[in-house]
């Protein structure tokens, strides 16, 4: 049975380079948000790096999670891009996507956020 909780994103309460503080969830570097919770971004997992950047296995929880819209932060330099098959992937989906530098991408997402969208995102505090 779902809760309300299930629905709800998290807000980034603060950002500044390399340092995200996530309501609910402490501070971290980089991380993973998506109705219902948070967990820390690991590069590793996927083998991501700046180029080629964000791949689809790095949105894969956020589109299992029920995301109606993600928001990719390229970092605060924008550095790190995003595949062309990342973004295939969310329109195969019909899923909403913004990708923005990472102060823009945070403004947007809690606004969505605020507003009750099911929202997701993954986001990039350094280059």
């Amino acid at each position: 049975m779902k809760n309300d909780l299930d629905n709800f994103s998290p807000k980034i309460l603060n950002f500044s380079w390399g340092v995200m503080d996530i309501e609910g969830y402490g501070q971290g570097k980089d991380f993973k948000l998506y109705p219902g919770g948070a967990s820390p971004w690991n590069w590793s997992e996927t083998g991501t790096e700046h180029s080629p950047g964000i791949q689809p296995a790095d949105i894969k929880e956020l589109l299992d999670r029920g995301c109606q819209v993600v928001v990719l932060s390229k970092g605060v330099e924008s550095s790190l891009k995003v595949m062309d098959s990342t973004i295939e992937l969310l329109k195969k989906h019909n899923i909403e996507y913004h990708i923005l530098d990472t102060k823009k991408a945070v403004e947007l997402y809690n606004k969505l956020a605020g507003e009750n969208f099911r929202i997701g995102g993954l986001f990039h505090s350094t280059c």
